[in-house]
């Protein structure tokens, strides 16, 4: 049984961050910019980009990062197998500290599966 609910988590994130959005909105709306242009197509692509802040946050221990870049992470196509390898030079550069923090990353990657399509 997992005890890492990525989706839980992102929700509660987002949820907890709605007053903030509003009451600090310039701060937050330069957050946001320079994601995008940091996480932007070019001549690194976004999928790498992506790999990289989720080793960052693998490394930092950070949950919510490590749910949102799998998110993101899927939204590019990447695949499980690219992932995993990814996720193996986390545990390389952080050890077990990294590994822990692996283990959330699977998990968050497996409860962010689409749903199968129901039969016709």
């Amino acid at each position: 049984m997992s005890t890492f609910d990525a989706i839980g988590l992102m929700k509660d994130i987002n949820d907890n961050l709605g007053p903030f959005r509003k009451t600090q909105s310039e701060a937050m709306q330069g957050f946001s910019q320079l994601a995008k242009a940091s996480m932007a197509e070019g001549l690194v692509s976004a999928k790498h980009k992506e790999m990289m802040a989720l080793a960052i946050g693998i490394t930092q221990h950070c949950g919510g990062c490590i749910a949102f870049h799998v998110k993101a992470l899927r939204r590019l196509g990447c695949t499980r197998a690219e992932l995993e390898e990814a996720l193996a030079v986390c545990v390389y550069m952080g050890g077990g500290p990294g590994l822990m923090s692996v283990a959330e990353a699977l998990d968050a990657w497996d409860a962010l599966e689409p749903a199968a399509p129901a039969s016709a």
